[in-house]
């Protein structure tokens, strides 16, 4: 149930899900799809040139993740608050769950929260959002149908000073199954800029999503990171989705055909 104290009814949903009945395998997550601020948290003390910037959001990735879900009729799970009000790739114990600071940015109105206060987030945003994912899962297991995991995300070109020249980060953690096919794709492709746990990895701790619905599982997953500036746009928006879609499908059905390590 969603946190009528927090989350009032006239927002609309925490989450959206689209194409649940899609006939593709892949199940899409798009955790950071939104930077909408619940109302009853304000703006935290952030201005507006804060509240759309990076910090707030992944920028483009909702763009690439609609287009990937309508190229491939796959299912997909948004969250329709920022990031910033919770963090939906990070459990509730994690301090960055609701972040105090995001690279230059402090964030007032996360500074100092109660443990009553992060329950209070993580009950109206957290737990509706990944209990969605969980019961998409759940019925297409029910029905006896192959589900692979596929999160979108996005990061900037530049981090704390820092230039980050690629273009596509393939993450993943303990099973790296898809990634290697989607990398191995990128290489045959011809496709440049595409690294593997880039510009994060597990280390990270960015892969909670894959851990608490991919691993759990024993399904292929992985984690996709686009720089932001390649996808700010509708068209960059989709061709990356093109781009993206091909290395999915030429990566399953390697997996499929040739390795057979893909489980149900």
């Amino acid at each position: 149930m969603q946190d009528e104290k927090l989350i009032d009814a006239s927002e609309g949903p925490v989450f959206t899900v689209s194409r649940a009945d899609g006939v593709s395998d892949i199940v899409l997550v798009c955790e950071h799809a939104a930077n909408t601020m619940p109302q009853a948290l304000g703006t935290l003390g952030l201005d507006a040139q804060a509240l759309e910037s990076h910090i707030a959001w992944d920028i483009g990735a909702a763009g690439v993740a609609e287009r990937l879900s309508e190229a491939l009729d796959a299912a997909l799970v948004m969250q329709r608050f920022s990031r910033l009000a919770y963090d939906c790739n990070r459990p509730p114990e994690a301090a960055d769950a609701y972040p105090e600071k995001s690279e230059v940015f402090a964030v007032p109105g996360n500074c100092g929260l109660s443990a009553e206060a992060k329950t209070r987030r993580a009950q109206a945003l957290y737990h509706p959002f990944h209990d969605a994912v969980a019961d998409l899962m759940d019925s297409r297991h029910e029905a006896g149908r192959a589900i692979t995991l596929v999160t979108v995300h996005s990061f900037t070109p530049v981090y704390l000073g820092a230039l980050r020249d690629g273009a596509l980060g393939i993450l993943h953690d303990d099973d790296p199954r898809l990634a290697d096919a989607m990398l191995e794709a990128a290489s045959a492709a011809g496709l440049e800029g595409v690294r593997r746990n880039y510009p994060y990895g597990p280390q990270d701790g960015v892969t909670h999503t894959l851990k608490k619905h991919g691993l759990t599982r024993q399904i292929a997953n992985v984690m996709l990171e686009i720089r932001n500036d390649l996808i700010s746009d509708a068209a960059g928006q989709a061709e990356w989705a093109k781009q993206i879609a091909g290395l999915l499908q030429t990566a399953l059905a390697d997996l499929n055909t040739h390795r057979g390590q893909l489980h149900v």
